[in-house]
């Protein structure tokens, strides 16, 4: 079996079965990541280079110092895919693709899975519901937006991952001041109608433009609110061959099929507004975080970073590829930030769990269960005993503005 190279870039330690599985199929790994990260326990055995990137802002890297440096990886090895194992290397793996022409998301489909306000307007442009939006570059659209559309709003960066930099608006004082505080920064972002409703996600994988895999869930703590209020985030798994669920996988789809995604993980959110319409807030061409894969696991019995591997290396060798669903449970998922360090978990064990995350100074908890119900219960009560003697919560950090 001829080896193939995959370069993984990551700026956060992420991507360890990824990396792991992708060895295991006979692939030479290499690895570019940021020289913050040297110390953190990657899969060494299964990397056969690492490259470290020096950070010139939190995720950021100089993208034209690591195009110039991925010309020595392609004098000295013949690079067959580029994997982006975090959101915010979607950008460069995008890059490197494009300005090396290895097969993959270029730079313009990229947007749509990076780009909030892109991803808004090609959904509304494809008969996709959206909340109402506004870029926020010229005064006059924006006064006449918010006339139209009353607020509350949300202010949304662009490219920011997960809840990171979202700010809800009440009134049209506010929102000036808010994007006069962006100063040079203001492009970088845009308005929203803040839809109130539940919010759910859809895990996927894509091989040939065909949904291969899909796992629906519900945040029963969306991000936005943990983001700003603190508190327990929680998720969990809904039962996948609900109505409910078949009218979810139907708007994921027109989605990634009008954005154009060919192969790979991807990572969906929608809201059910008050209103009974589902309504497209964004998508990733990743892995999901927060450790939903764990709880995918628990589910389905299904690795989602392993698969994506799996899914990777069948496009380099041309072979089908298929999932196979272990199991058919339910899951929830519940992570928060602890006062201690390593918090003792020996207070929640029940046979549901499935397992205790290992997450510094967080308490992490994964569950399973034949019964969606339990799953509830038992969410519900770890929340309220972690909110009682675990929790730890922290004023929301804002980002500098330049």
């Amino acid at each position: 079996m001829m080896e193939k190279t995959i370069v993984c870039i990551s700026c956060y330690y992420k991507g360890f079965d990824f990396i792991d599985e992708a060895k295991k199929l006979g692939n030479k790994v290499i690895l570019i990541t940021s020289e913050s990260l040297k110390t953190k326990d990657w899969p060494w055995h299964a990397i056969d280079e690492v490259y470290y990137m020096s950070e010139i802002a939190p995720s950021t890297w100089n993208l034209e110092h690591l195009v110039q440096g991925f010309s020595y990886l392609m004098k000295i090895h013949q690079v067959d895919a580029v994997v982006a194992l975090d959101d915010y290397d979607v950008e460069k793996a995008a890059m490197i693709r494009e300005t090396y022409r290895i097969p993959g998301m270029g730079q313009t489909t990229h947007r749509y899975f990076r780009d909030k306000l892109a991803m808004r307007q090609q959904a509304l442009d494809n008969d996709i519901n959206v909340p109402e939006f506004s870029s926020i570059f010229n005064d006059a659209k924006l006064n006449k937006f918010i006339e139209e559309h009353p607020g509350p709003w949300v202010l949304k960066p662009r490219s920011e991952a997960s809840a990171s930099g979202i700010k809800k608006i009440k009134d049209r004082e506010q929102l000036w001041t808010a994007i006069e505080n962006l100063k040079e920064e203001r492009y970088k972002f845009l308005l929203e109608s803040f839809k109130p409703g539940k919010v759910y996600h859809v895990d996927c994988l894509v091989y040939k433009h065909q949904i291969v895999f899909a796992c629906c869930s519900q945040y029963t703590s969306p991000p936005m609110k943990v983001s700003h209020e603190g508190g327990v985030f929680a998720t969990r798994t809904l039962d996948q061959n609900s109505d409910f669920t078949k009218a979810l996988l139907k708007i994921n789809q027109q989605v990634l099929e009008k954005f154009g995604i060919k192969n790979g993980a991807t990572h969906s959110e929608f809201i059910f507004g008050d209103d009974g319409q589902f309504y497209f807030l964004e998508t990733s061409s990743r892995v999901g975080g927060a450790h939903i894969p764990d709880m995918i696991e628990a589910a389905t019995g299904v690795n989602i970073w392993r698969e994506w591997a799996r899914l990777e290396d069948a496009l380099l060798r041309k072979n089908d590829y298929s999932v196979e669903i272990k199991s058919n449970l339910f899951a929830g998922l519940l992570i928060a930030l602890a006062k201690e360090k390593n918090p003792d978990t020996s207070i929640f064990k029940c046979p549901q769990i499935f397992k205790f995350l290992s997450i510094d100074n967080h308490i992490g908890i994964v569950f399973k269960s034949e019964s969606e119900q339990q799953i509830i219960e038992d969410l519900d009560c770890a929340s309220e005993i972690i909110a009682e003697s675990i929790l730890n919560i922290l004023p929301p950090t804002e980002k500098p503005t330049s």
